[in-house]
This record gives structure tokens, sequence and C-alpha cells, in this order.
């Protein structure tokens, strides 16, 4: 940046807005401003570069809607921000004060709001004296005599420097503000951004807000703030949305299109504020992820994981990176291989974690593979298995099904990586391993082994495909369906499946013998006692569960009936 940029702030010498803008340019010249108009007016005009302006607070929640704080702006965009921790003291004039003596508290009226807790229960009868020039009040306060009864709550820095002394520090814990910087031409991708918008006055529509929210949720867009107010003039709901991602991203870009031309129906109702690089109001702990594994599903999960500003490394079998040279150089490493070398991977490369890292496995199955892990890693390496039940074509994992395994020596950096799936849509359930594995026979072993065997039994008895569509039922549909989709993919994903061992086998086992059975009871037509088996199974499926799933089965019905 250039040295002679110039930086409007709306506090004096030492605040915090006043450090904030120091943090954005060192070498930038800063301009005090009596309050956020004259700063924003000054904007307006031309009269400096860029504009610190405080957007948000952790204790006290948003400054100003940035609905009216952009109505100011024609022209410049919201460019950066800058997170700054807001330690705010209480000083007083002499070493010797004591805080109970105290008649008297200067300071800006903001600083009052944050400190309101502190206030209400150290001083509940004190007289509370709002100045926006805090220097020349201390000054006044000098010039009259008045030290000994007189203190001022702000920024450690700003006491200091007006020769106070801090008699009680952080009077207002957990406090960080957001400012936002201002600036004339729209930032770069960095590849980790938000983009903030505002909507023009929206004529009523019912479902108008879930309509367009679910336009960016359809597309794996996060959206990171949301408020709405009416219009001032026209009474009319506007909209402001923080978004992740880029407006030259594609997917944001077209989210925004989408909102104009369809769900709103009017061109430029939507306004773009600014993009800037992402910052995170909650802390992380984790850095860099490194994959064991280059297949498809992981490329998948490292898109997504570097687009939340994590480091990724990935290693496998043909990369020049090692997974013995990546193993020390990330927080956590996820192995995603193929079920049937995951326990053996974990062996081989579990030992050379350190205490304090994370190891995930990318797995679909659990009980086996877990004990590998908390067997080959020492007992201060966090240790989780996940299951996604989807592929590497799937658009966004929203709304899809994940698995997740915790053990005893799941941490932070565990349920850090959860919380990256529950924030992206993902339906999370929590399993036992052996329970995981049951399941799973259900889920995934089982009906894969029906597809097989279904369309092994098709060739022996000389079916063509041609010939089924004629012959099926909307009941008899499903299974072929499920046929097609397991034969026109990757057979290793579902021979895998199919050879995974634990409690899945035990479903697949139980099948087999109670389709022997029903097989023997139908060959001796055993009616009666079919019926008594099926109205036995409808009880233990219970009434709730089969009256939603036919619900589901005839919306279903209407898309495959076209097909027959």
């Amino acid at each position: 940046m250039s040295a002679m940029l110039t930086i409007g702030i709306s506090g004096p010498p030492h605040s915090h807005v006043w450090q904030a803008a120091s943090l954005h340019d060192p070498a930038a010249a800063l301009k005090v401003y009596p309050h956020t108009s004259s700063l924003l007016a000054a904007f307006a005009a031309g009269e400096i570069d860029r504009a610190a302006v405080p957007v948000y607070n952790t204790r006290e929640g948003g400054k100003k809607a940035q609905f009216r704080l952009f109505a100011q702006i024609k022209d410049g965009w919201w460019i950066d921000n800058i997170m700054l921790p807001v330690s705010l003291s209480l000083g007083v004039f002499t070493p010797n004060s004591q805080p109970e003596t105290l008649k008297t508290l200067l300071g800006r009226r903001a600083v009052f709001r944050l400190c309101e807790e502190y206030i209400s229960a150290t001083f509940p009868e004190i007289a509370l004296t709002s100045v926006a020039d805090l220097s020349a009040a201390i000054a006044e306060v000098r010039a009259q005599g008045k030290e000994q009864f007189c203190g001022v709550l702000d920024a450690d820095e700003m006491l200091t420097a007006c020769g106070l002394h801090i008699a009680e520090r952080e009077v207002a814990p957990h406090s960080r503000t957001r400012y936002a910087i201002l600036g004339r031409e729209l930032a770069k991708p960095t590849g980790y951004d938000a983009t903030a918008l505002v909507t023009g006055p929206l004529d009523d529509r019912v479902g108008l807000l879930v309509d367009i929210l679910g336009e960016f949720a359809g597309r794996g867009i996060n959206i990171l703030d949301m408020s709405s107010e009416n219009d001032p003039q026209t009474q009319k709901l506007q909209i402001y949305l923080e978004v992740e991602g880029h407006i030259e991203d594609q997917t944001v870009a077209g989210a925004v299109a989408q909102i104009e031309e369809r769900i709103v129906g009017q061109k430029n109702i939507v306004r773009l504020l600014g993009c800037f690089p992402r910052i995170d109001m909650r802390p992380r702990h984790i850095r860099s992820i490194g994959f064991i594994g280059t297949g498809d599903m992981s490329a998948w999960f490292a898109e997504r994981l570097e687009n939340e500003g994590y480091r990724v490394f990935m290693s496998g079998r043909s990369t020049e990176l090692r997974p013995e040279a990546m193993i020390p150089e990330v927080d956590v490493v996820l192995v995603c291989v193929p079920i049937s070398v995951t326990a053996d991977t974990v062996r081989q490369y579990g030992p050379l974690l350190a205490d304090g890292k994370a190891l995930i496995l990318l797995a679909g199955e659990s009980e086996s593979t877990l004990q590998a892990a908390l067997d080959a890693t020492s007992s201060g390496v966090e240790v989780m298995l996940v299951h996604n039940l989807w592929g590497p074509q799937a658009a966004a994992m929203k709304n899809k099904n994940a698995v997740v395994v915790r053990t005893r020596r799941s941490g932070k950096f565990c349920s850090e990586f959860e919380a990256f799936l529950y924030k992206h849509g993902a339906s999370i359930q929590h399993d036992s391993a052996v329970r995981h594995d049951l399941l799973m026979g259900i889920g995934q072993k089982l009906p894969t082994a029906v597809s097989v065997a279904l369309a092994m039994t098709l060739a022996q008895n000389s079916i063509t495909a041609d010939e089924i569509a004629g012959h099926c039922t909307l009941t008899s549909l499903y299974p072929i369906l499920a046929m097609a989709r397991v034969h026109s993919q990757n057979p290793r994903t579902y021979a895998e499946i199919m050879s995974m061992r634990g409690a899945s086998g035990q479903i697949v086992r139980d099948f087999a013998a109670n389709l022997e059975r029903v097989t023997t009871m139908a060959d001796n037509k055993m009616i009666r006692e079919l019926c008594s088996l099926i109205e036995d199974n409808s009880k233990h499926l219970t009434t709730a569960f089969l009256r939603n799933r036919m619900e589901q089965a005839k919306a279903v019905d209407k898309v495959l009936s076209a097909m027959l």
C-alpha cells in the first residue's frame, strides 16, 4: 500500500478504531472525524481514501444496520475487516485513587454500552458523563481540580497516553469488535472470501425470504450473517446478507442472478456492498489437514476444506509428497483409502502421529478400523471415524447423511471437523462402532449384495434389460433402479462395500436365512402363515414409520410411473 494513503476514523489517537486502522495499513495517515456520519460524508466526498467503521461487537452485536451505513455511500466498497480484541479498563488520575470513592465516570457513549454490566454491578449510583473528545474532557477535569472523584473508561493504550493510572483491567471481558474497511476498488479474490449484499425494498410475497436463502443453500453457499429491517420510506422489507465466497465465483454470481431474475423478478434489486477476506469470529484449533489417499472423495473434501481456509496437503502412492513427510507438518491426518486397506494403512502410518494431533478415518467400516487406529497411535492422539454416505458426484453435503463414530480420545480437533460437516448441512448421526457396522449392513452391504445377485439372476434366466420395464410394477421397479445404479458406477466401490466385515455381515447372513424361509413357505403355499409374517413385520416397523414412508413412496411413484 502507498504511504500517502489516508484512512478516516471516528475516534482519537490510541482508541480502538485508531488501532484497527493502523493494523490495516501501518504507513497510512489517519484523519479523525467526530462521528461516523461525518466520516462517511468525507469518504463519499473523496476527502479520504479509506474509512474504518465499527460494524459488530461480540458483546453488543451489530454497531449500525448495514442498510443505513451504506445508504450514505454511493461509490466505494467494503474491502477488508479488522477484528480487534477490545481491552477496556478503568483509569484514575492518581495512583492512590480507589474505585469506591469515585463519583463520576467519563467515557465515550460506545464504551459505556460495552461496560454496562460492569457499571451496573460496580457503580450503580455513579454519574456518567458521555464525551466525544476524551482527551479534552480529561484535560478539563485536571484544570478544575476534580481528579480525586473522577474515573475514566477506555482502552488501556488511551488511558496510558492520557497519563492516567489503571485501577482495574478487562472490565468488559470477551469483547471483540469488527471494523469494516471501506475503499474505492472492489477487493480481488483471495480464495477465502466473503461477499456482503443488501436488497432494495422488496414487495410482500409469501415465502420470499425462504426462497432467497434457499438459493444460496442449494448451491452449498454458507450464509455468515443475515439481518432485515423495513425501509423507513416505503416500509418494505430489506435483507442484508453476508455469504461465503467472492462475487466473481460462479456459484455466488449465479445465486444473485437467480434471485433477481427468478425469485424477486427485479433487475438490480440486489446491491453488492463489497467483498473481503473472510474472518472467523469463532476461534479455530485446526490450521492444516493432510490426506492419505488421493482418490475422488479425498479431492472432494480437500476442495471444501481449502474453501474454509485450512491448509490442505495430499499424499499417496502417486504423489511426490509422501505420508511420512506430510504427517509431522499437519494438525489432522485424514485417511481416505479403500475399505479393505484402511486398517493396514492406519497400522503403517498411525505410529508417526505425535501427541496433540488427530487421526480421522473417512471409512465405511468402523469397529475393526477404529480399533486399529487406537492401537497404532499414542494416547495423546485424537481418533474419530466419519462415514459420509455420498459420493464425489454430490454437489454439496446439505441433507446428506454422515455417520460420526467418536471415541474416548475424540477431542477439539475432531469436534471442529464435525462442526465443518454440520456447517455444510450434513445430517449427522452418532453411533457406536458396532452399531454403525450393523446399520451399514442394512444401508449399504445388503442392498448392494441384493443388486448384484439380482443382475446375476437375470443373466442366468436370459432376461434382457428391454424386457424388464414391460413387466415391472412400481414396487418392483425400486430394486431394478438400485441394480442399475450399482452396475453403472465404479465396481471397486461396491466390491469394497460387500467385503465389509464386522456386524454388517450378520445382516446379510440373516437375510439369506430369512429369504430361504420365506421361499420355502411360498413353495408350500402357506398363505395364512405368510400373511401372519407380514402382519408381524408391520407391527415391528410401526404404523408411523409405514405411514410416513408410504407417503414418500407415493411421491416417488409419480416420477417412476412415467417409466413404465
